[in-house]
């Protein structure tokens, strides 16, 4: 499979070539209904190999962002002790100059505006964010079956 671009599951295609004449067989003419319950066959077929390829795939994005979801998490716990560290180095900085609880006092209210303008930008972010529509999907599939309708009735 090296240099391909297709990753569907290759059932289907055996399918499909399993219902042509091989060499010495004959090439008898089906009726109608043989090749509309073949076309169904196969069409289902394609459907439940493109479903399960679907799930696959989510399953592997998921993986991936399981684990780059941890490691932002590790980062953000590092980040957070370093930051608690150059809070506790401010507070020895103005002790030089206050006493160490005016100091402390100092540190605190400034690390609390700072939560402050976060919390603010996080809120506007949160209010702005739109769900995600699944009704795009669904459009989607629905569009696809009425193509399927429309060229099967030609």
């Amino acid at each position: 499979m090296t240099g391909t671009t297709d990753t569907r599951p290759t059932r289907f295609v055996r399918s499909v070539r399993s219902a042509r004449p091989g060499p010495g067989e004959h090439d008898h003419h089906h009726s109608v209904g043989e090749l509309v319950g073949q076309a169904t066959e196969q069409l289902s077929l394609l459907v439940r190999q493109e479903v399960a390829l679907a799930k696959e795939e989510l399953a592997e994005k998921g993986r991936r962002a399981g684990r780059g979801g941890g490691l932002l998490g590790a980062a953000g716990a590092v980040a957070y002790v370093g930051f608690m560290t150059l809070a506790g180095a401010g507070v020895a900085a103005l002790s030089l100059v206050l006493d160490v609880w005016a100091a402390a006092l100092i540190v605190m209210g400034v690390l609390f505006v700072i939560a402050a303008v976060l919390a603010a930008v996080g809120r506007a972010q949160l209010r702005r964010a739109t769900p995600p529509r699944p009704e795009l999907a669904l459009d989607s599939v629905k569009a696809d079956m009425d193509e399927i309708k429309g060229r099967a009735r030609r």
